[in-house]
């Protein structure tokens, strides 16, 4: 306490609320370093994970009903993620503490919340079921072992992985490699003449199909394009285990069996604004968002626009297509007729590596920001890197637990699922502003044009919010 009381009231911690998480400590910013290539990685950790149901899924399917009339939502998705993520990575860059970490200094339990809204969403191993399910379509066997077979080895990379990070970053970026090439052997094989004079339509004849579709798959489609719910969060802890800013001080997650762990305390740290620290912030805040948008942003919209291309030439127009898994059989065997057997087959082949590498990540942020929470809220003399291994496990083991019983998946269940992301999305965009607004110096704090974006945010998931809410109530209602 005496470091708080004779702390100047020009200080740059004062501004931290401290009843519940102590004050930064004063320390200047790091350095960029001058090999700015070798920090790539968070943006495509990001799309690496982004890319699943809703990349291979939602909107080819979209597109199989109605063209690429819809496609320009993708963009606006995804550029609202942009500004949203480059929010939650301002405050990282500036304390080393995630975004979360700072939403507990306004209110102790806000870190709680969206830990248990985000495992809530992620309990039903939807992405593993996926997965398995494309690989018996192309090689056969019993999707059930094969999806407790793939949660097994989600769990055995995510806790023997000497660096956490390091392996789920070399994984999405193998699944992003392997999308490349979908998409370049496609574009040779499937997309023919005709789907390639149809691209101009995405721009010159844009609607929003509700009639068609429904209100709610067109707005889930547009505000969750690429991420959505925790996900977005997650950022912090991905660009802190990568030493951007002053997340280079803080230690990275571990395997507690083959890592060398190393402690951290509940607090981050902030600079002072002197000129040498500013001309480092520049630097670092171009280089996220460059980053960010170069990656995340780029890859994901170009991965949706020519899956979207591929599921034109393909199934546009077909007959009793169905918004689940069993669209890509259909479509793989489209493309077989299409391109020669050994298409279809490497198509699935690819979506089956996607969506794992979907749930390799999505265990990874799951457990990622409720090990933070419950390390910097709740148990400070705790190991972040084993109660991270322990909700490792846990989450694929009630996974396991489920698909081996051969449960359903929950009304109930479903219908949390479907409503938290949009309401953590529409919660956190308002705090991003309390806390990126109260808490950093006057010098980097949001405004103009990016606090704009971040009221444009709380206005699109708060009624995204409030329509799947509604129409899910409804649901399970009966109605």
């Amino acid at each position: 306490m005496a470091d708080r009381k004779e702390a100047s009231p020009l200080s740059p911690e004062r501004a931290f609320p401290d009843k519940h998480i102590p004050r930064p400590q004063v320390r200047d910013l790091p350095a960029p370093p001058r090999n700015q290539w070798r920090l790539i990685g968070p943006g495509i950790v990001a799309a690496g994970v982004g890319l699943a149901t809703g990349e291979f899924i939602l909107f080819p399917y979209i597109t199989s009903q109605v063209g690429l009339t819809f496609v320009w939502a993708a963009l606006l998705g995804l550029v609202t993620q942009y500004f949203l993520n480059m929010e939650i990575e301002r405050y990282t860059l500036a304390t080393g503490e995630t975004a979360v970490t700072g939403f507990s200094r306004l209110w102790k339990h806000w870190g709680l919340v969206f830990a248990i809204m985000a495992l809530f969403a992620n309990l039903w191993p939807a992405w593993a079921t996926s997965s398995a399910t494309l690989i018996t379509y192309a090689i056969g066997g019993d999707k059930s072992l094969v999806a407790v077979g793939i949660l097994l080895l989600v769990g055995l990379i995510l806790t023997l992985a000497p660096a956490v990070y390091t392996a789920l970053e070399r994984a999405e970026m193998l699944k992003v490699a392997a999308i490349v090439l979908l998409i370049a052997i496609g574009a040779l094989f499937v997309i023919g003449a005709e789907t390639w004079q149809a691209l101009p339509t995405v721009v010159t004849q844009p609607g929003f199909p509700a009639a068609e579709l429904g209100f709610a798959v067109l707005m889930g489609a547009l505000a969750f394009a690429g991420a959505g719910g925790g996900q977005n969060l997650v950022q912090s802890n991905w660009i802190r285990d990568k030493g951007f800013g002053m997340g280079h001080y803080v230690p990275k997650i571990v395997s507690p069996l083959t890592g060398e762990t190393e402690a951290r305390g509940q607090a981050g740290f902030i600079f002072p604004a002197t000129d040498e620290n500013m001309d480092r912030w520049k630097a670092w805040w171009r280089f996220a968002n460059k980053e960010q948008l170069m990656t995340f942003v780029l890859i994901t919209f170009l991965s949706i626009m020519f899956m979207s291309l591929l599921a034109y030439g393909t199934v546009f127009g077909h007959p009793g297509l169905e918004n689940d898994v069993s669209f890509l059989r259909i479509q793989g065997e489209k493309m077989s007729a299409m391109a020669g057997g050994w298409f279809g087959y490497f198509f699935w082949i690819v979506g089956a590596f996607s969506l794992f590498a979907a749930a390799l990540g999505i265990v990874d942020y799951t457990c990622r920001l409720a090990a933070d929470v419950l390390k910097t809220s709740y148990f400070p003399d705790a190991s972040e890197s084993k109660v991270y291994a322990i909700l490792v496990w846990s989450l694929c083991a009630t996974g396991m637990v489920v698909i081996a019983v051969g449960m359903g998946q929950p009304l109930l269940l479903a219908i949390i699922s479907a409503c938290t992301n949009g309401v953590m999305m529409f919660i956190y965009s308002g705090l991003l502003i309390a806390i990126n607004r109260k808490m950093l110096p006057a010098q980097i704090r949001v405004s103009g044009v990016r606090l704009g974006a971040l009221v444009w945010s709380i206005i699109l998931f708060g009624v995204m919010a409030i329509l799947t809410v509604h129409q899910q109530v409804d649901k399970l209602l009966g109605g």
